[in-house]
């Protein structure tokens, strides 16, 4: 099994939102407009790089201070919001299928669920330098 460590996933996935979004832009720009989700598609792909450069900023952390082990559960509700709120709505841009719609919050909440654990983590990492 191959492991990948946080700043080579943080580059898979940032690569993957460009592509994403540039194919959006110009090979499915025609689905997306007749299906009326132009702004949900790049909506998707807006909060999908900005959480692999989030990604990005954790994986240089834990560079620097790999006792915070609490950033792998950052890295993984990043991930898990990628997965669930983009890619949800990637499928409801395409499809149509309004039913998806339902789940993006549950992404939403891992975000969330994320950006705490990483504000948590800075007062842990500051309290093991003391």
């Amino acid at each position: 099994m191959i492991k990948l460590n946080t700043i080579q996933i943080a580059g898979i996935l940032g690569g993957l939102a460009v592509a994403i979004g540039a194919f959006g832009a110009h090979g499915l720009e025609a689905i997306l407009e007749s299906n009326a989700r132009t702004e949900t598609f790049e909506t998707a792909v807006k909060y999908h790089f900005y959480h692999a450069l989030a990604i990005l900023a954790v994986g240089i952390w834990q560079r620097s201070e790999p006792v915070v082990k609490r950033l792998n559960t950052v890295v993984w509700m990043f991930f898990i919001g990628i997965l669930i709120f983009s890619g949800s709505l990637y499928v409801l841009s395409l499809t149509g299928i309004s039913w998806l719609g339902a789940i993006t919050p549950i992404g939403g909440v891992a975000f969330i669920l994320g950006w705490g654990l990483l504000a948590f983590s800075v007062k842990k990492s500051q309290n093991k330098i003391k």
